[in-house]
């Protein structure tokens, strides 16, 4: 499955729990996450988008570390079917 079609997928699931999806670009900082998830009580994490199969490059494993050392949570999302999971976990439930 495409890249783009699981972003859609993960954008359209973060807008039914009633929580914002953008695109999060960062100017002068290459590797940093595709999107925020924003959800509901300041739940937040960033989330990488992946093809199926495919791996994060080693400047953007170097961005995810970078934030998760700060307190971020960082997910690699490359399947449609874990979307809730995720969710959930950002979410705390």
């Amino acid at each position: 499955m495409r890249e783009k079609i699981i972003e859609q997928q993960l954008v359209k699931a973060v807008k039914h729990t009633g929580g914002m999806c953008p695109k999060f670009v960062s100017p002068g900082l290459n590797g940093m996450p595709d999107r925020l998830v924003l959800l509901n009580e300041g739940h937040m994490a960033f989330v990488e988008v992946k093809q199926k199969g495919k791996v994060p490059r080693p400047l953007q494993k170097k961005r995810h570390k970078q934030l998760q050392e700060l307190g971020y949570q960082v997910f690699v999302l490359d399947d449609p079917e874990e979307i809730q999971e995720i969710l959930k976990i950002i979410g705390g439930k």
